[in-house]
């Protein structure tokens, strides 16, 4: 089984353009369930029963969320199968997963993301790079593994716009403002320090990528999302900070001053509108309590 294992991986990257990230994880779900059946177990002798006493195994030390994704990939393992012609049947069809309450994402104010914008300073070794990326995922939404896949080539400053490779090596443009413009030139000659300093140790410059960490290469998504939640608690902010809190921030904020949900939906690169519409649910609360705090008949006196 570890053969169609190692295929479907290839298969994940190759051809549905899954990120090394998505495509371990779906690695590392599929195994843990090979190891619970046995090492000496074929596809085609896989039924719904243990694939029922797999997931029943699972509630003892995991999440509702966690077993929900383990069975994802499970479900997507077994299609490529029979897409295959491996096997002749899903054995996960009326196999049910965990029902999990709606997600709403966390989101900082206006006020707390300029104060995270403004976070860093002078004396920190890489300020100009690190304000440039809060920007920039500000300005656009862009997830992070979006961000630091980025080319120099993919930002166009005369136009301002940025094209962005996607889940499933779908491409994007996203205009990006006026701040992130400006954070992002006032970084490339931090760039081109780091670039100099790299050829000076004997190294092959990085042409391509532009976010770059102190070694002159590529920097990984870990580590931005380990200065952002620096600077968030540097800024006082009382939650934990991440890249994908301001990716939602960006489209709660934009939908809040009225943009239209299809647009914002292209802009953030879901593939489903429904996915978008989450961020109506921040904002009817948020409207809620504007109503109750501002509205004289909100809130009546008792009688």
């Amino acid at each position: 089984m570890t053969t169609y294992i190692e295929r479907f991986v290839v298969w994940l990257l190759v051809e549905k353009g899954y990120s090394p990230h998505t495509a371990d994880a779906y690695q590392r779900d599929i195994l843990e369930f090979h190891r619970f059946c046995g090492d000496a177990v074929l596809p085609g002798s896989i039924t719904p029963t243990m694939v029922r006493s797999f997931v029943g195994s699972l509630y003892v030390s995991n999440a509702g969320a966690s077993v929900a994704r383990k069975l994802s990939a499970l479900r997507t393992f077994f299609r490529y199968l029979q897409r295959e012609k491996v096997v002749e049947s899903d054995p996960l069809i009326g196999v049910a997963g965990p029902k999990l309450g709606q997600y709403i994402p966390a989101f900082l104010t206006v006020d707390e993301v300029f104060s995270l914008l403004e976070a860093p300073i002078a004396s920190d070794r890489y300020f100009r790079r690190d304000r440039a990326i809060m920007e920039v995922i500000y300005s656009t939404g862009m997830r992070v593994s979006e961000l630091v896949a980025g080319n120099m080539e993919d930002f166009d400053f005369e136009s301002e716009m940025v094209r962005v490779r996607g889940k499933g090596s779908k491409e994007r443009l996203i205009p990006f403002g006026s701040a992130a413009k400006e954070a992002l030139l006032q970084y490339l000659p931090e760039r081109e320090s780091l670039t100099l300093a790299r050829i000076s140790r004997g190294l092959a410059a990085e042409r391509t990528a532009l976010f770059l960490n102190g070694q002159g290469t590529r920097l990984t998504a870990r580590s931005v999302e380990r200065f952002i939640q620096m600077y968030g608690l540097r800024a006082g902010i009382g939650v934990t900070v991440t890249p994908h809190g301001l990716r939602h921030s960006f489209a709660t904020h934009l939908l809040e001053m009225g943009a239209d949900l299809r647009m914002v939906q292209e802009l953030l690169g879901h593939v489903s509108l429904s996915t978008t519409q989450k961020y109506t649910h921040i904002n009817i609360d948020h409207l809620s309590k504007v109503y109750d705090l501002a509205h004289p008949q909100a809130k009546r006196p008792q009688s």
